[in-house]
């Protein structure tokens, strides 16, 4: 069922970073189609229907007020970027990365540049931005890698969290066309849908 919510005029897309470094970026190519789909469908978030691929460093960054990032190895930024990027975060952007499986270790030294005086915060079941439109009983487990279980990590600037970092999840692998991954049952993929319009609705929000 559609519930209502505030939303901007302007109707909203989210854009995939290309990335230097191996991390196979172009990864989840129907996530964010589909995504912008489940935002129309559920709620009164007006968006475009199709992603946007942008580099950190092109000057149309301030206008995609969500960033996606995924991979499945190394990520490896520029000074530029990580320069870019950390003025976007302290200036109302966010940042969602979806751990595709072997996107740990880059990531999080990744974000050390970014933000050097923090490290990645496990993100509590009770968070809001697993209640703020569906109530969660915290990251929901996707698609099974391993027996780790599903972690949502975060970053803050001023109180407002401005990454989320999903670990050994792989919502997006639930979101993107059925056919992709035809072993996700209809159960995972609707908890991956639950999740995305949550962070989406978190973000917008807060």
């Amino acid at each position: 069922m559609k519930r209502s919510l505030q939303a901007s005029d302007v109707p909203i897309t989210i854009a995939q970073i290309h990335y230097s470094g191996g991390g196979d970026w172009y990864g989840d190519a129907t996530t964010i189609k589909n995504w912008l789909q489940l935002l129309r469908n559920r709620t009164d978030i007006e968006t475009a229907k199709d992603r946007v691929i942008i580099k950190l460093t092109d000057h149309t960054l301030y206008q995609y007020p969500i960033l996606y990032l995924v991979g499945h190895g190394n990520i490896r930024l520029t000074e530029g970027e990580i320069e870019a990027l950390r003025d976007y975060l302290k200036n109302g952007g966010f940042l969602f990365a979806n751990d595709d499986y072997g996107l740990d270790k880059s990531f999080r030294r990744e974000m050390r540049r970014v933000f050097p005086e923090q490290e990645l915060h496990p993100i509590p079941n009770t968070h809001l931005i697993y209640r703020c439109f569906y109530e969660l009983k915290g990251l929901p487990k996707i698609h099974v890698h391993d027996a780790e279980p599903a972690q949502g990590f975060g970053l803050f600037h001023d109180g407002r969290m401005v990454v989320y970092y999903a670990y050994s999840a792989d919502i997006g692998d639930g979101l993107e066309d059925a056919d992709v991954h035809p072993d996700d049952t209809p159960q995972v993929r609707e908890l991956a849908a639950k999740m995305a319009v949550n962070i989406a609705v978190y973000v917008l929000t807060h």
